[in-house]
């Protein structure tokens, strides 16, 4: 590369004589105003020098496309046939894994996606069912997922680790048992059949001392019901329409063991009506236990619905009814697992006092469709909770 130094009175006559001497090709680089003429710097006039260099075609090309010159490199090489192999086998080998992985990310193993579908059809929650599923991706391998029936009664024994059932806290006399719920969930027919358990008792239980009480005094035909279960089983009825007549009410029956009552039924919509029910209901005092009836026909976000709206009355747990009526309970046992409530009891029918019993993880689980359940491993495995089936 040229370098070049050039002086001149003006600027406009240095830039003249660099094009003169060195052409178009001649890049400025600094300029400054210099001394010339004069003897021993004396008398001189000032004057601009310019500094440079001469550019040649190689220097002039500041950029390049890299891209292109490694293909132009790549193209250069003479590669001999076993280089060829090797780099086809890669590239084959490179498709394979993409492949692979492509497959992992799309496809579920079939014991998973056969899981996925029972759970499903059973009415399981999304939330639910993606706990279940990551769990099973968690503790099998691949060789344990072809065994599918290892796999199901896995998954069956964590669906029922996930079923809470109400433990009786305290005992008290007289033990106030308040049922309330929604409209047409049975709970008139359920406070009846409680009412025979424990009044008529059983060849393991003593009958206890019942009383029922009801607040139901504005559906045809509800209070005449009430009456008519309690003149069949001898049990003394009474209704109650205010706070006060509650206290009266509950005064009398001190020495029973067990008062029952039933509410009427509340659209969970109906907020004015729930808080009058409240209120009423306080006259039951702290220690009254408060339980939640739902049917198993009701659809999960209404389940979810209900459960929001009784919780001001701080129920103790729900009371599963018509349990008949339904071939799935994924939606029941999702939604109380996510809300932690537990089940007291399951109904089952219109039959009093036959088609109700003491809620069991082993009931919930025999009542799921297209597992295979093995009754007997079950029955090991929830012994304790299931032990609660018998009448107090």
């Amino acid at each position: 590369m040229q370098y070049f130094t050039e002086k001149a009175r003006t600027h406009r006559e240095v830039l003249e004589k660099i094009r003169l001497k060195y052409g178009e090709k001649a890049k400025i680089l600094n300029q400054k105003t210099v001394r010339m003429g004069g003897v021993l710097g004396l008398f001189g006039k000032e004057g601009i020098e310019m500094s440079g260099y001469v550019a040649d075609e190689v220097s002039r090309r500041k950029q390049f496309d890299l891209e292109e010159e490694q293909k132009k490199f790549l193209s250069g090489l003479k590669v001999d046939k076993t280089m060829q192999l090797l780099l086809k086998e890669v590239q084959d080998l490179k498709k394979k894994i993409d492949v692979t992985v492509s497959e992992a990310k799309s496809d579920k193993h079939p014991s998973i996606a056969r899981i996925e579908q029972i759970m499903v059809q059973n009415d399981f929650t999304t939330p639910f069912i993606e706990e279940i599923i990551d769990r099973v991706k968690r503790e099998f391998s691949l060789d344990d997922l072809e065994n599918f029936n290892m796999v199901q009664h896995s998954v069956i024994e964590w669906i029922g680790e996930r079923i809470s059932i109400y433990r009786e806290k305290e005992k008290t006399k007289p033990r106030i048992f308040v049922l309330v719920g929604p409209t047409g969930v049975g709970k008139t027919t359920t406070i009846a059949k409680l009412a025979a358990i424990y009044g008529i008792g059983s060849s393991k239980k003593q009958p206890l001392s019942v009383r029922l009480l009801t607040t139901d005094n504005y559906r045809i035909g509800a209070k005449k019901q009430i009456e008519t279960y309690g003149e069949i089983m001898g049990i003394p009825v009474a209704s109650v329409e205010t706070y006060q007549d509650l206290k009266k009410k509950l005064a009398m029956f001190q020495e029973a063991d067990l008062i029952l009552v039933d509410t009427i039924g509340k659209s969970p919509k109906d907020y004015m009506k729930l808080a009058e029910m409240r209120e009423l209901l306080d006259g039951c005092g702290s220690t009254a236990e408060t339980h939640l009836a739902v049917s198993a026909t009701t659809k999960t976000s209404d389940i979810y619905e209900v459960l929001g709206q009784f919780e001001p009355f701080k129920y103790r747990s729900v009371v599963l009814t018509k349990l008949d009526e339904t071939m799935r309970v994924g939606n029941v046992i999702s939604v109380l697992y996510e809300k932690k409530k537990p089940l007291s009891y399951i109904t089952d029918g219109q039959i009093v006092p036959q088609d109700i019993e003491r809620a069991t993880v082993s009931r919930m689980l025999m009542n799921l469709e297209g597992f295979i359940i093995d009754r007997a491993r079950i029955q090991s495995k929830f012994e304790e909770e299931d032990n609660l089936s018998e009448w107090r």
